[in-house]
């Protein structure tokens, strides 16, 4: 697919060890228009390949990697490289060892790092070392010597640290749904990765994971009421948390093993959008239960505003709910 034919192109730097094995495994992707590798982050300009492995120089053997947005998701191209590093290594990647060799996502759009963040906290949560890949914006990037650019194509019996099964996993790796340009431009860039990509935002930096007013939680997507503000706890989990949804055939519970765990992911039955995910760590009182749901995939509509909005149906349900908890709170 060429550049000038793709109405949503975008990219991101990875840093993953060895360049050379990493190109080729990005390359591969569906969705991947382009892959470049070079140098980045440092602290000089224009820096050798000698003076990189010199590690004075500060900088990481990194990929800049160009991706059509319409294809594939960057909370799905996040996933599949975290696949092929151990994020829990310094400065070492397979028999790689030295600071160029450092783990790193290194954004170039701010809109991309909350997506960043969110895919940064959910792999920390799956690891039982500490994580050590650098998150930040991209400051410098520097292409390397011709010679290095797709080095694995031209020298198949190069040194790589990528076994092969990971390049034949990612040859194979398809998008399961086709995406919609037009959802993507309504729902905004973050909206989009976590209700239609399965990405998570960041804890304690969302829009609703503090906000206790009055009123109703909707499908960010297609506006079906899915939670009341009654049902919302603090949990101090960083995300809004609920004990129960207005009805339970609002949603849907999928079994989820990403990231090594297994969990049961919470998506809205109606549009389809991922919600969060549900854990039986909740308020015994309402039932054991939180639903751990992420902002970018609600809307709120306040009390006051949802009869004006179509919900004025559940005006009394909300009532209702505000006087068992004003009953429970006084006894």
């Amino acid at each position: 697919m060429g550049g000038s034919d793709v109405t949503n192109e975008k990219t991101i730097v990875l840093a993953g060890g060895c360049f050379w094995g990493v190109e080729k495994y990005l390359a591969l992707i569906n969705g991947v228009l382009k892959t470049q590798v070079g140098y980045a982050n440092g602290f000089t300009e224009n820096p050798t390949y000698e003076e990189v492995c010199a590690g004075s120089s500060g900088f990481a053997e990194a990929v800049k990697v160009t991706y059509d947005g319409e294809v594939l998701g960057l909370s799905e191209l996040l996933d599949l490289f975290y696949k092929v590093i151990d994020p829990t290594s310094v400065n070492k990647q397979g028999n790689d060892r030295g600071p160029q060799y450092r783990t790193g996502v290194y954004f170039t759009d701010p809109a991309d790092w909350p997506i960043i963040r969110g895919s940064l906290v959910l792999l920390s949560e799956s690891l039982s070392r500490p994580l050590a890949v650098e998150g930040g914006r991209l400051k410098n990037f520097y292409s390397a010597e011709e010679y290095h650019q797709k080095y694995l194509d031209h020298h198949p019996g190069g040194y790589c640290h990528i076994p092969e099964a990971s390049f034949e996993a990612a040859r194979n790796y398809k998008k399961s749904a086709a995406d919609s340009l037009e959802l993507q431009k309504r729902l905004g860039p973050l909206r989009y990765e976590v209700t239609q990509r399965g990405a998570t935002e960041p804890p304690f930096a969302n829009e609703y994971f503090n906000h206790f007013e009055p009123g109703l939680y909707v499908d960010a997507v297609d506006g079906r009421p899915l939670f009341l503000s009654t049902q919302k706890f603090e949990s101090g989990c960083g995300w809004p948390s609920f004990s129960r949804p207005i009805e339970e055939a609002f949603i849907s519970k999928l079994p989820d093993t990403s990231f090594g765990r297994v969990r049961t992911e919470v998506r809205s039955s109606q549009s389809g959008s991922h919600l969060g995910h549900v854990f039986p760590d909740g308020p015994q009182a309402s039932g054991g239960l939180r639903y751990c749901i992420n902002s970018a995939s609600l809307r709120f509509v306040p009390k006051e505003k949802m009869e004006a909005e179509g919900y004025g149906h559940l005006l009394g349900l909300l009532a209702k709910e505000e006087e068992k908890a004003l009953a429970k709170g006084q006894g």
